[in-house]
């Protein structure tokens, strides 16, 4: 388990407890929690874009996540994928081994370090992630269709910011 940063500690101890329920508890209002809202919305969106792949073609979402990095970037580690999805290793690790059963990746020694396994997609690994790739574009499209123009810039610019605020923390 992580250790909680000491700017962490040190601002929770500046701001005080939040409100108090009747026993004097600290009381967290989650569903006005960001972290808690963005995590449901997550769940729910992946779970809406699973449901174009999953009966179709068999995948997880973790597996989708695989499929989807490998498109964009080939030739990986699974420690790089899991840095680019920033699921769990054991997560990674799982959804890797099933794509190798599925015969959808492919995994080589790294030529400079034997320690490493490279990823990269099989013919029919790349030719599910070609078809699934519109899907996923698609329900993007009706999602944003929710907003307009300028409030889809605003969102992607609060995105990156709250993004880079979460790694410094």
């Amino acid at each position: 388990m992580e250790e909680i940063p000491e700017d962490l500690l040190r601002d929770a101890e500046e701001n005080g407890p939040p409100a108090s329920a009747a026993g004097g508890d600290p009381v967290l209002n989650l569903e006005g929690f960001l972290p808690y809202r963005l995590s449901v919305l997550t769940n729910t969106v992946s779970r809406a874009i699973a449901g174009a792949y999953s009966k179709r073609f068999g995948l997880s979402i973790p597996e989708w996540r695989v499929l989807a990095v490998l498109g964009r970037f080939p030739d990986i580690s699974a420690k790089e994928v899991t840095e680019r999805t920033a699921m769990d290793k054991v997560r990674v690790s799982r959804a890797v081994a099933a794509l190798r059963r599925k015969a959808l990746i492919k995994r080589r020694t790294d030529a400079q370090d034997r320690r490493f396994s490279i990823l990269r997609h099989s013919e029919r690994g790349h030719r599910i992630y070609e078809e699934i790739v519109p899907l996923a574009l698609s329900y993007e499209k009706r999602l944003l269709d929710a907003l307009c123009d300028e409030e889809r810039h605003a969102l992607d610019a609060m995105l990156t910011k709250l993004m880079g605020k979460a790694r410094d923390l």
